[in-house]
């Protein structure tokens, strides 16, 4: 207790928490959008070409997380229209993203002079180096993504649901499209100094697919899944700074255990739910008659024979005969009832 104390007191593991905090609610949200449509990759590729800004901004001896997201943002405009228009597959633009993104970055950071050790802090993030002015940029990308997520919710979850009945219904689909890509490539500059950009994926995939283990509904995912990311991203950085690890590997860590345990609880309701649940009354058909219950008697007011014209089916030994949908057994001189 007294060693969490001390690590609240510390200035800088304050503005860990709320960069990992901001992160952990801005990733998901995003991310719900990104795995609806079928697009979970796209924030490892924009976190890709974001090396490459980061690598200008060290070039040009301006701020790289500004850098960052300029070319983050003009890769995913990019790939996003390349993919509307049908000039190449959704996986082939990623592809051409990840490589360009990770090549030029690595091209541009020999020529800027810097070590191997200046990439990995972009790479694999660095909680301990966020300054003030970097926790002014993150706040306010956080807050512009959440914004957007849920101020255009029901126009993102139309065009993500159905693009044909989104266009139909008048909504803007391309103009929308592109809103999701910016807002994930700035999602991506605001998890940059907390997970890292190679593990800033991770982050808006994760909690999403462990939210759609327990919950139904588009909006309870949503919610799920960012509650999810804050709890991974604060527990990350407390187990990270007490066993002195990486505080992004560890919070995808955490975040990859929380989808085993959810994929386990919801496989096990699921199961129950099976062999609980009654099944359904059947509805009669329209125009089909509901047959009258049967009704057991003691007898019948007449004695069955050969005689009496009902249907006679022969097995065997003895003869039976139909008669009102009961079955009658002829035995020698006798008649049993079935």
């Amino acid at each position: 207790m007294a060693l969490l104390m001390t690590m609240f007191q510390l200035e800088f593991m304050q503005r860990a928490l709320i960069a990992g905090l901001l992160t952990g609610l801005s990733a998901p949200a995003i991310g719900t959008y990104l795995v609806q449509r079928r697009l979970s990759l796209m924030g490892d590729g924009i976190g890709h070409i974001a090396i490459t800004g980061v690598a200008l901004g060290l070039l040009t001896g301006s701020a790289p997380v500004l850098t960052a997201i300029l070319v983050s943002i003009a890769g995913a405009t990019a790939i996003e229209l390349v993919r509307a228009r049908g000039k190449a597959s959704g996986d082939v633009a990623l592809a051409l993203l990840f490589y360009g993104g990770i090549a030029g970055g690595v091209l541009l950071i020999g020529l800027a002079g810097q070590g191997a050790a200046t990439l990995n802090t972009y790479l694999f993030g660095s909680l301990t180096t966020v300054s003030p002015s970097d926790l002014y940029v993150v706040v306010g990308l956080a807050v512009t993504v959440l914004v957007v997520a849920i101020g255009l919710g029901p126009q993102l979850f139309a065009v993500c649901q159905d693009e044909e009945f989104a266009r139909v219904t008048g909504l803007r689909v391309q103009l929308l499209n592109l809103v999701i890509a910016v807002m994930a490539a700035v999602t991506v500059t605001v998890a940059m100094r907390t997970v890292g950009l190679l593990l800033v994926s991770a982050l808006m995939v994760v909690p999403v697919a462990t939210a759609q283990q327990v919950t139904r509904s588009f909006r309870s995912t949503f919610v799920t899944a960012c509650v999810i990311g804050v709890v991974a991203c604060l527990a990350g950085i407390v187990t990270s700074y007490n066993a002195n690890v990486a505080p992004g590997a560890t919070i995808v860590v955490l975040a990859l255990a929380g989808f085993v345990v959810a994929a386990t609880a919801g496989t096990l309701i699921r199961r129950r739910h099976r062999q609980v649940a009654p099944l359904p009354d059947e509805e009669p058909e329209v125009g089909v008659p509901v047959p009258e219950p049967h009704v057991v008697s003691a007898g019948h007011p007449h004695q069955h024979d050969p005689r009496c014209g009902h249907t006679k089916v022969e097995h065997g030994d003895h003869v039976d005969y139909v008669h009102d949908g009961h079955l009658h057994a002829a035995h020698g001189d006798h008649w049993d009832e079935h």
